[in-house]
């Protein structure tokens, strides 16, 4: 049995092949930076899904947020094996699996704007290192943690109009003490801060909120892409929920810049599993 997984710091998406049909399941985020392999292990361990099967997988391709360096990779790998104890485990960052996913065999652009944010060359075989991708603290632009960081940060300075405060709180129902304690005093402050940011699609026709978006999409293509030295002749892909669900106005901000805009994809897993399929001679 193979499986296939794409991580981002809120979720995993899982495929699995075996006997000629297709298992999908979901898990939390799997990020290196936040678990070590105790806590991947316990992930599963709490999971009957799983147990059907778990002796059966052989080969595990992961491709996930965080897993940019070896020892990354080996935190993961460790967490996997641990559980999925007959299995092969290859480790690779998120972006990678983003290109297979949009790119195919083809050069070009990709871009995550998901919880985080980053952006890598594809060569038609290979990403090239960046110096984006710095995470929700020093970096995520355009990123649903960066877009929720703005919505708190209005409401608690308030700065957000009157009309969407209401609104707000209303969705909400919290506060100056909870929001600091869950930032700085509780695991995952970033998916947390992402959770905010879902408030922005129900009301993204508000012009303060349309211009927060606007804002974030072009800081992240003057940080992220514009020192690409070809950026204007490459496709540009995007990857993620902020991408899909606000591809309107990223289209917009992408056309006002010059760049070709590629395929807009909320999840990659399909097409990473299907190129990984094809490439150990199942499709």
């Amino acid at each position: 049995m193979i499986l296939v997984a794409d991580s981002g710091s809120s979720k995993t998406d899982w495929l699995g092949y075996k006997d000629g049909k297709t298992i999908s399941f979901s898990t939390q985020g799997i990020n290196p930076y936040f678990l070590n392999a105790q806590d991947i292990f316990k992930i599963f361990s709490k999971m009957k899904v799983t147990e059907e099967f778990a002796e059966d997988v052989r080969e595990i391709y992961f491709y996930g947020s965080g897993c940019s360096t070896p020892d990354k990779h080996e935190v993961i790998s460790n967490g996997l094996s641990l559980y999925f104890t007959k299995a092969f485990i290859s480790v690779e960052n998120d972006l990678i699996g983003c290109a297979y996913a949009t790119c195919g065999n083809e050069k070009g652009l990709i871009c995550i704007l998901g919880t985080g944010s980053n952006v890598s060359y594809f060569d038609g075989v290979s990403t090239y290192d960046s110096n984006y991708g710095l995470g929700y603290i020093l970096g995520d632009e355009g990123s649903g943690t960066t877009f929720g960081k703005k919505m708190v940060t209005s409401y608690l300075y308030k700065q957000m109009p009157e009309d969407l405060r209401t609104l707000f709180e209303k969705e909400f129902n919290t506060d100056k003490e909870t929001i600091i304690t869950n930032v700085y005093q509780k695991p995952f402050p970033n998916t947390y801060l992402a959770g905010f940011s879902r408030f922005m699609y129900t009301n993204r026709e508000h012009p303060f909120i349309n211009q927060i978006l606007i804002d974030g999409f072009q800081e992240f293509i003057d940080v992220n892409i514009k020192n690409f030295k070809d950026y204007k002749t490459l496709d540009c892909h995007f990857v993620g929920s902020v991408a899909y669900y606000y591809q309107d106005t990223l289209k917009q901000v992408c056309e006002l810049n010059g760049l070709k805009i590629g395929r807009i994809m909320q999840k990659p897993i399909e097409g990473i599993y299907n190129y990984i399929l094809k490439k150990e001679g199942i499709l």
